[in-house]
């Protein structure tokens, strides 16, 4: 891969991964409109690195405030406050999604993948789900509101993140919008709970890279790969958390209709 690729995608990584819009459809879609070939798992490892060391910059107090309560709630046998429960309630809408992770990565990526078509679908319902559970949700409860059994129905929309053009972000801001959450505390709660995932799969991944062995000619990019990834993700949590304070998320559902149907449009009219 050449260091124009690995930037052009590390940015669409960390825009996309974090922005609901879904990182997985833009990876598939622009190289196989730009006719780029496909990234290898060097450059998979570069991309969840980059997005892991965007999320723990930004969210690096709340990590260490998480990881004091669950010990503090581990030695005092109480989950008295809303402080102690925030850990346990993130274990419990992450354990679904990495589940289905484990158990059908590999299938879906498989069947969408090749399928341009299906991939706008999807990007398109889901963006207009988005829309919906932003219009008509509640959003008046605030993060300290939440309970295991939303949390876990969270983690189970988050399972949806697999298919390529649901987002993983969008289905757990939808989700938690549609309980009644606030955008604000829709969107934190969405990006705690994807510390454990992405941190995971980075760490798998880096793994399998190192049984392996880095190809030849790979390193730079990975490493281009890692920071594109990484500054792009930094910047977009930070615009997200700020937009949701008093905006809509009507931009990023138009993008979504505009680009879904666009595509929807050009494949099955035959122009690409």
């Amino acid at each position: 891969m050449n260091l124009l690729h690995a930037a052009v995608l590390g940015a669409l990584q960390g825009f996309a991964e974090v922005l609901p819009i879904s990182s997985s459809a833009h990876l598939i879609l622009v190289p196989w409109l730009l006719e780029w070939p496909e990234s290898g798992l060097t450059f998979d490892v570069a991309l969840h690195l980059g997005t892991f060391l965007a999320l723990a910059a930004y969210f690096w107090r709340d990590i260490i405030e998480l990881a004091a309560s669950f010990f503090e709630a581990l030695t005092s046998r109480s989950l008295n406050s809303p402080a102690k429960k925030m850990p346990f309630l993130i274990i419990l809408a992450t354990i679904p999604a990495a589940l289905a992770g484990k158990l059908f990565e590999h299938q879906v990526e498989a069947i969408f993948r090749s399928n341009p078509l299906l991939i706008a679908i999807f990007l398109l319902f889901f963006g207009l789900v988005l829309g919906l559970a932003d219009l008509l949700g509640r959003k008046r409860l605030a993060l300290d509101a939440i309970k295991p059994a939303a949390a876990v129905t969270i983690g189970l929309f988050q399972c949806l993140a697999l298919i390529p053009g649901v987002s993983r972000s969008g289905i757990t801001i939808t989700a938690a919008m549609m309980l009644g959450f606030t955008r604000e505390s829709a969107a934190r709660f969405s990006f705690l709970i994807s510390l454990p995932i992405v941190a995971g799969a980075a760490l798998l991944k880096t793994l399998h890279l190192f049984r392996h062995g880095i190809p030849a000619g790979e390193g730079l990019p990975m490493l281009v790969g890692i920071a594109c990834s990484a500054v792009t993700g930094y910047i977009s949590v930070a615009f997200l958390l700020r937009l949701v304070q008093k905006r809509t998320l009507s931009p990023f559902v138009w993008y979504r209709v505009l680009v879904g149907g666009g595509l929807i449009v050009a494949v099955s009219s035959g122009f690409l």
